[in-house]
């Protein structure tokens, strides 16, 4: 829920707390007001030589110290709303503090993402005016790398999945990409290698073996470590990788993947390296990520990809997949590129003629 909406809620919660406050003071009022009344009926009882006046008196006091009493239960009544109110309006004051935050939180990510992509097309420019400089008759375009068209050969992708702690549901993220791809458009031009508990061995064995286009990991990370699985079946601490060794295990083969999406919190650190040092394209997250969060971006990801989709129209679906649902996630999947490719026109699947 939105900060407007709970500062809405709040609005209304306060009015009725003070509603409510107003009510019990108006009921004390009279409660007090009440045994007043009936205090002066004693006394004039008290004073009074008349039987009757004497027995009218008592009987107007008994009526006066009734409407007291039920004056102060409604009194209390009152205030018990009030203070349950005021514990509402408490809660609401706290959701309003986190929604605010999160917002706040939100809309530094989206700073820090434009700030990211400016800095990107400034590098961008930059080369592609030293290549002018260079080369003054050659045109821009030249200085893009020249990537092979997509063979008549399936999309292979290489989908790891790492939870040791069994805290993660890579199992669900898999089943979701897979029925992403299932139902897209050139489904029959990607092909899954999916290894869930994957280990360092699964990493090697699948880079060298299966030569995947694309590398997905899906599991913990940081700023400069993945973490893999152990060969055991009890739950575990994991196996720690630096992104250094992440980096040089995806390069260790003659066939380089071109994008690697690692769909893990706070892996946007390690993506500027991969595009400079091993391939063209890279996917990270900004910051923290809810694993649902994570599974529907991948799966909107690979779905646009099968529908033949470029790499860059592909990674905006998921983000917007993310803002439909009206989650504050959208802004943490972050692209990267090397200078010298465009994901704009980068294709990864086409339909065979």
């Amino acid at each position: 829920m939105s900060a407007s909406q709970y500062r809405s809620q709040l609005d209304r919660k306060r009015k009725q707390r003070i509603d409510a406050d107003k009510k019990a003071g108006e009921y004390r009022s009279k409660e007090s007001s009440k045994r007043t009344d009936a205090a002066k009926a004693r006394q004039a009882a008290a004073k009074t030589s008349s039987t009757s006046t004497h027995s009218s008196k008592l009987r107007e006091a008994d009526r006066r110290e009734k409407e007291a009493e039920t004056a102060g239960k409604e009194a209390s009544r009152w205030q018990a709303r009030a203070a349950g109110y005021a514990k509402e309006e408490a809660a609401l004051q706290g959701k309003l503090a986190r929604a605010e935050q999160s917002e706040t939180d939100a809309a530094e990510r989206r700073r820090k993402s434009e700030q990211q992509r400016t800095d990107r097309r400034v590098a961008a420019e930059r080369a592609q005016l030293e290549s002018r400089v260079i080369g003054a008759e050659v045109a821009v375009t030249t200085a893009l790398r020249h990537l092979p068209a997509p063979k008549r050969e399936k999309l292979r992708v290489l989908m790891l999945g790492a939870s040791a702690e069994g805290d993660l549901r890579v199992g669900r993220e898999q089943k979701r990409i897979r029925a992403a791809v299932e139902s897209a458009l050139h489904r029959d031009q990607i092909e899954l290698d999916v290894r869930p508990a994957a280990t360092t061995a699964d990493l090697l064995d699948g880079v060298t073996k299966f030569r995947p286009h694309v590398v997905h990991f899906s599991g913990h990370s940081n700023d400069d470590l993945i973490v893999f699985e152990d060969e055991t079946d009890a739950p575990h601490e994991g196996v720690i990788v630096t992104a250094r060794a992440f980096a040089r295990a995806i390069s260790a083969t003659d066939d380089p993947p071109l994008l690697v999406l690692l769909n893990s919190c706070r892996s946007t650190a390690q993506i500027d390296d991969l595009v400079t040092q091993v391939v063209p394209f890279a996917i990270g997250m900004a910051d923290n990520i809810e694993d649902a969060d994570a599974i529907n971006y991948a799966a909107q990801f690979y779905a646009a990809v099968a529908n033949g989709q470029s790499i860059n129209s592909s990674h905006l679906s998921g983000q917007a997949a993310l803002e439909l649902a009206g989650l504050d996630s959208a802004d943490l999947p972050t692209l990267a590129w090397a200078t010298d490719v465009d994901p704009l026109t980068t294709v990864l699947v086409k339909p065979t003629v």
